[in-house]
């Protein structure tokens, strides 16, 4: 390692060139083997030639012509502004999406027919559900955080066996013992609300531990400044600490709501019409089952990219103050 630090002192230039042969090299030897190279030099070949790219020589040439390219490319976009670098990885990415996706020879037809009403029916069940769990769980998660922090012994020993509990168990798990376990004890609950209730407490104990670390990254001088103003314990913690908090809340809460958003779909096993169930369901009427999976997959991608936008703004608002600083 030093000898190499050495020579990259005193020779900037050639070992500059050899990292990017060795870049060219790697690349090359990683589409020879993911077989990239034999399209290229079909295309390159035309159809009556098709030997060509079946020979050794003929892939290795297609992986390096393949690896020029994509080094070429990485290169021209390399000298643009860092916003247009990132919209052309967004264009050049999605694009290699939809292009591995068409190779499923996908029926579009039968997803124009079926995406209305994955929409209307799936989409809506599923943003109930999730809303309504995110907003319960956010306020089990404020006062167990709450509970984990008192100095008393009973409060904190229910908080941290609910925690341990509710985040060692499989949702799944959660999900059939509070279905199929508490109409045994005499309270028949329906699907939808079961499953926002598995959602609730398992995401809740998940969030518990995110809010109290929050809670104890302010500084004590915050208290204690907040006493010697005469603020009682409640307002102090809600006007003083949980501000300041957020910032540092917000970010981890954020990826459990997304999270929370995607595992709703464990919900279909109850026979909750969201997009999974009404996906497989819909799938099986014609044996289109890559399709309406493939669709249910971008619905919630997108769903997930406006729950990443609101997270980014939240978090804006909340990381002003630091800003100023």
């Amino acid at each position: 390692m030093e000898l190499i630090g050495r020579l990259a002192l005193d020779y900037p230039r050639a070992m500059y060139w050899s990292g990017q042969a060795l870049v060219m090299v790697a690349m090359t030897t990683a589409l020879f083997i993911l077989g990239a190279g034999d399209g290229v030099m079909s295309a390159f070949s035309g159809a009556g030639e098709a030997d060509a790219s079946g020979s050794l020589l003929g892939r290795i040439s297609g992986a390096l012509i393949l690896a020029l390219i994509i080094a070429t490319f990485w290169r021209a976009a390399s000298l643009l502004p860092r916003r247009q670098q990132i919209i052309v990885s967004w264009v050049t990415l999605f694009a290699l999406l939809l292009a591995f996706f068409y190779s499923f020879d996908l029926s579009f037809e039968f997803i124009a027919k079926k995406i209305g009403f994955l929409v209307t029916q799936g989409v809506v069940t599923t943003l109930y559900i999730s809303v309504l769990a995110i907003v319960i769980a956010t306020t089990i998660a404020l006062f167990g955080a709450i509970a984990k922090l008192s100095k008393n012994g009973l409060i904190y020993g229910f908080a941290s066996f609910y925690t341990s509990l509710f985040r060692g168990l499989p949702l799944l798990m959660q999900i059939y013992i509070i279905y199929l376990g508490l109409p045994q004890l005499g309270f028949v609950i329906d699907a939808v609300p079961a499953g926002i209730m598995a959602l609730s407490l398992c995401y809740g104990a998940y969030m518990t531990e995110i809010f109290r670390a929050g809670i104890q990254s302010i500084s004590k001088g915050q208290w204690e400044g907040a006493t010697a103003l005469g603020l009682g314990p409640n307002q102090t913690m809600f006007l003083v600490i949980l501000p300041q908090a957020m910032r540092v809340i917000i970010p981890p809460t954020g990826n459990q709501f997304i999270s929370m958003l995607k595992d709703s779909s464990l919900v279909s096993v109850v026979g909750v019409w969201e997009i999974m169930y009404l996906a497989r369901t819909l799938g099986q009427t014609e044996f289109r089952h890559i399709e309406m999976l493939i669709t249910a997959s971008f619905i919630y991608w997108m769903l997930s990219i406006c729950l990443e936008f609101l997270q980014s703004r939240i978090e804006e608002h909340f990381g002003r103050s630091q800003k100023r600083g």
